[in-house]
């Protein structure tokens, strides 16, 4: 399994970015996608997950109506995107298969 995402990310506050993982080396519709974040001092925070064989999502509370993951089955790619961006959201941000298989992460980075 491979999954390897977009590159790093600068933003200004109150933009939105969308970060992609491309999957390889196994059934891309066979398991869920998720993603995770980890922001400076802090651990760990699960964003969401996305089941590419029917786009059913589930979404971390804090993040409803900030953030939107699909999955695009034709390329083997899943994305989050996330919007109203603020500096709280400066992290690393990865993407995984069944926890086990994790991109190599993407800086995001929220400032003026």
């Amino acid at each position: 399994v491979q999954l390897v995402q977009s590159g790093a990310e600068l933003r200004n506050p109150g933009a939105s970015v969308k970060v992609s993982c491309k999957a390889s080396g196994y059934d891309f519709s066979s398991a869920y996608i998720e993603w995770i974040r980890q922001t400076p001092g802090q651990g760990l925070e699960w964003m969401g997950k996305i089941d590419p064989e029917d786009g059913q999502t589930k979404y971390a509370r804090k993040f409803q109506g900030r953030v939107s993951i699909t999955a695009d089955t034709a390329t083997s790619t899943a994305y989050v995107e996330l919007i109203s961006l603020r500096a709280e959201d400066t992290a690393v941000y990865y993407c995984a298969v069944r926890l086990a298989d994790w991109g190599q992460g993407t800086q995001v980075t929220v400032s003026s």
